[in-house]
């Protein structure tokens, strides 16, 4: 069964910069399919990025051109960089598999990682 750790989270001003990783562990590790996530109190949890089984990156509208997903299947990690981060940013992220499918995610969660955007 596939371990998540998601790590990088922390404050920052907007306008400021993160780069958040996920490592897996336990499986065999695709960066195909792998996808982050995010939730904020209240609110629905909110996919933000993932890779396509054909490779290809995608985003929600509310970060394309500031967010880029990446990874390395060598280290089994996956990365989110956040850039020009706004306050409506903040939310614990999560990283995990999204099958096309079916439309849901399929391995355990992680504990996420916290990201708050303040001045």
């Amino acid at each position: 069964q596939a371990q998540l750790v998601e790590s990088g989270g922390g404050l920052v001003q907007p306008g400021g910069s993160l780069r958040l990783s996920c490592a897996a562990s336990g499986s065999v590790f695709s960066l195909n399919g792998m996808g982050w996530s995010r939730q904020a109190p209240g609110k629905q949890r909110e996919l933000v990025a993932r890779i396509t089984s054909g490779g290809i990156s995608v985003y929600t509208d509310s970060v394309k051109g500031r967010f880029t997903i990446s990874g390395d299947n060598a280290k089994n990690t996956v990365y989110l960089q956040m850039n020009s981060l706004r306050p409506e940013d903040t939310a614990v992220y999560y990283c995990n598999k999204f099958d096309e499918l079916l439309r849901v995610w399929v391995l355990p969660w992680g504990q996420g990682t916290q990201v708050t955007v303040s001045s």
